[in-house]
């Protein structure tokens, strides 16, 4: 019985021993790899439908832009390319203004070293004999007035071949204005240029050096007149309505009564500019304490030219954008088509004068 009995036991002790040798083994395994964590959860649902989304996707394809987003599209390209060769040209006419302007006070310089200045430049003596062509009167503001406004004459050029190219083709009215619109939008950045530039320098505007020698030949107070302008026009536009016939020789006429008021106080200022400065004699030495105080008020009397500028600009401006206001679109631009070209010519005949063969006599 005893026998038995440990044969049994014997065999629960063997039979068990595997089972203790198991969680051994696991014990020692999960000592080495650390305490035991769940493995995550595979998402083969998500990927399932990632991959259902994505044949979806694929399946649709890209949506193709209709031709208006195109063509706005490429508008901006070119606009953007535009942009980016006017940044470069115009930094190359700073750069070249700035030679030049260093090259002016270098003759200024040796000019006054060679004693044809008296009292710092207060005095010419005898005039201005030695000095380079309008180095008395060029001034940084006044160069860079030339520059721009070469900029804008090679950008009107451009402009008004896009618009005349639109006539011929017949566009309709809604696309046609936007032509005509940016050509207004032009002129009037001119306009502004010229603001500027008179608050500096209006004796730059008004000498008229700025422009070709033809176009000079018909300047009034700093450009163009205004009332000339709406004659040049009048036969380019037709045809004509009896209620834009009215409303534009009235234009014409008041107009004219606006150059006619300038003109006289212009007059006015240039009588009363030449009696301010021969109030006292003209004799040498003259008495120091009067001729500071002539100077003095002739010098605030000068300063009121800006404003007469300023005013025939404004007459102009409003002149050229009451045309418009008055026709249709279509004669508003074969109104800018006459007026460009008339300027057009007049540069022409500039470059043909110069260059015409002299005889001496």
């Amino acid at each position: 019985g005893n026998t038995a009995l440990i044969g049994h036991g014997d065999s629960k002790i063997k039979a068990s021993e595997p089972s203790k040798e198991l969680a051994n083994q696991r014990s020692s395994g999960a000592t080495a790899s650390g305490p035991t964590t769940e493995p995550p959860a595979k998402p083969p649902k998500r990927e399932a439908n990632r991959k259902g989304l994505t044949s979806s996707s694929e399946q649709e394809g890209p949506k193709t832009p209709d031709p208006k987003t195109l063509r706005r599209l490429a508008q901006n390209r070119e606009a953007a390319r535009k942009s980016r060769l006017r940044k470069k040209a115009y930094v190359q006419q700073l750069e070249l203004s700035r030679i030049k302007l260093t090259q002016l006070e270098q003759e200024l310089q040796r000019a006054r070293t060679q004693g044809m200045f008296l009292g710092g430049g207060a005095a010419i003596l005898g005039g201005d004999q030695g000095l380079p062509a309008g180095l008395h009167s060029l001034s940084s503001d006044a160069a860079v007035f030339d520059i721009e406004y070469g900029r804008w004459q090679e950008e009107h050029h451009r402009l008004m071949c896009e618009l005349r190219a639109a006539v011929q083709e017949h566009l309709p009215e809604n696309e046609l204005r936007l032509f005509v619109d940016n050509c207004l939008a032009h002129y009037d950045e001119v306009m502004n240029l010229k603001t500027m530039v008179a608050k500096s320098d209006v004796f730059h505007l008004v000498s008229g050096t700025w422009k070709t020698p033809a176009e000079r030949c018909f300047m009034w107070m700093g450009d163009f007149r205004p009332s000339e302008l709406i004659k040049i026009v009048m036969g380019q536009i037709e045809p004509l309505t009896e209620h834009q016939i009215l409303n534009i020789c009235g234009l014409q006429q008041s107009t004219q009564e606006s150059e006619e008021a300038l003109s006289q106080g212009l007059d006015a200022l240039n009588q009363s500019l030449s009696d301010t400065i021969t109030s006292d004699s003209l004799s040498s030495p003259p008495n120091m304490a009067n001729y500071m105080g002539q100077m003095t008020l002739a010098i605030n009397k000068l300063s009121t030219l800006e404003g007469f500028v300023r005013q025939a600009d404004n007459l102009r401006h409003q002149t050229v954008h009451r045309l418009h206001q008055m026709l249709t679109t279509r004669q508003a631009a074969r109104c800018l088509l006459a007026i460009a070209e008339y300027f057009h010519r007049l540069r022409a005949l500039s470059s043909l004068w110069l260059a015409r063969p002299r005889q001496d006599y």
